[in-house]
C-alpha cells in the first residue's frame, strides 16, 4: 500500500460525519431495530457513496422510478440492502415507515436487494453478479445512443469472483466510458480481512491493467466523492473506476473495522439503543 492509500485509509477512519450522514444512519437503524439482524458493516460503509450519488450525481425521478431516461445504479453487494433502502426512502421512492418492516416475512424490503422495491435496478446479492448486469445496461445505452450513465458499486470481497475480472475485460473491450465502477474498499469481508483472505493490493494497478482509468478517494468525505463523480468519465472510451477507502460499520464506534459486524444477529433493543447513541455522539 502506497503513502497516498495509507493516508486515505487513515482519513476514512478519523473523519467525523455530518448531520445528514447521521440522519441517514438513523434511517438505517429503523430497519435494524425492527429486524434485530442484518448486514450492518456494508450498509454503513457505503452510505456516503450512495448519498452523494443520489444527492448530486444521478438523474432520476423518485415519483417515476421507471423513467426511461434515468441513470442506472447497481449495488452489487445486495446484502447491504438497508443502506440503499434508507436512501430511497429519504428520496421519496417509498414512505420511510416502510423501513420499519425490514425483513418481515411479507415485506418488500428483504435482506438482499430486489427489483420489486421502487428504485432498485437489479436483484443482487450473489457475489460478483452486479458488475455484469451493469455492463449489459451500459452496452444497451451505447447501442441506443443514449446519454445514460451506469454506476456499479462492488464490494472488495467480491473481487474474489472471476465474474468481476471477466466483466472488466468486457467493459474495456466495448470502451464503456458510460460505466463507472465504484469499489467499497472497507478491507473486510464476511470471513475476515481481505488482505488475509484474498489480498487485493495493489488494487489500483489491477484495475489499470484492464485499461480502466482509476481514482482513489476517502469514501466518507463528501467533497472528495462529489468531485470525483463529477469528473466521470475520466477518459473517453475507457471505463472509470473509483476506489473508495471506507470503514466497515462507519459511525458506530464499537462496531467499526471488524468482521464481527459484517452480519449481526440478535441486535437487542439495548444494542440498538447503543448503536443510535454512538451515531449521535460522532
Amino acid at each position: 500500500m502506497n503513502r497516498r492509500q495509507q493516508d486515505l485509509m487513515g482519513e476514512s477512519r478519523s473523519i467525523e460525519l455530518d448531520e445528514r450522514s447521521k440522519e441517514l444512519r438513523k434511517l438505517v437503524m429503523r430497519g435494524f431495530s425492527h429486524s434485530g439482524k442484518g448486514h450492518v458493516g456494508s450498509a454503513l460503509s457505503l452510505l456516503e457513496i450512495l448519498r452523494v450519488l443520489y444527492d448530486d450525481i444521478l438523474s432520476y425521478r423518485s415519483d417515476e422510478p421507471d423513467w426511461k431516461e434515468r441513470d442506472r445504479l447497481i449495488v452489487s453487494p445486495g446484502w447491504a440492502s438497508i443502506g440503499l433502502y434508507a436512501i430511497l426512502a429519504d428520496k421519496g421512492f417509498f414512505p420511510k415507515e416502510k423501513l420499519d418492516s425490514f425483513l418481515d416475512t411479507h415485506s418488500m424490503l428483504g435482506g438482499c436487494l430486489d427489483v420489486l422495491v421502487p428504485g432498485v435496478e437489479a436483484t443482487t446479492g450473489s457475489c460478483g453478479h452486479g458488475l455484469s448486469i451493469g455492463i449489459g445496461m451500459a452496452i444497451s445505452a451505447k447501442l441506443k445512443k443514449k446519454n445514460q450513465r451506469v454506476f456499479v458499486v462492488i464490494g472488495d470481497g467480491e473481487h474474489g469472483e472471476g465474474s468481476i475480472w471477466e466483466g472488466a475485460i468486457c467493459a474495456s473491450r466495448h470502451k464503456l466510458d458510460n460505466l463507472c465502477i465504484i469499489v467499497d474498499y472497507n478491507k473486510i469481508q464476511c470471513s475476515g480481512r481481505t488482505c488475509e483472505l484474498t489480498d487485493l493490493d495493489p488494487l489500483d494497478e489491477k484495475w489499470k491493467s484492464f485499461k480502466m482509468k482509476v481514482q482513489e478517494v476517502n469514501g466518507h468525505k463528501i467533497g472528495q466523492l462529489k468531485k470525483v463523480f463529477n469528473e466521470v468519465p475520466f477518459t473517453k472510451n475507457h471505463p472509470s473506476v473509483v476506489i473508495c477507502h471506507t470503514v466497515k460499520s462507519k459511525g458506530i464506534k464499537f462496531a467499526e473495522n471488524t468482521a464481527d459486524w459484517h452480519w449481526k444477529g440478535n441486535i437487542t433493543k439495548q444494542v440498538s439503543a447503543d448503536m443510535i447513541k454512538s451515531i449521535e455522539c460522532i
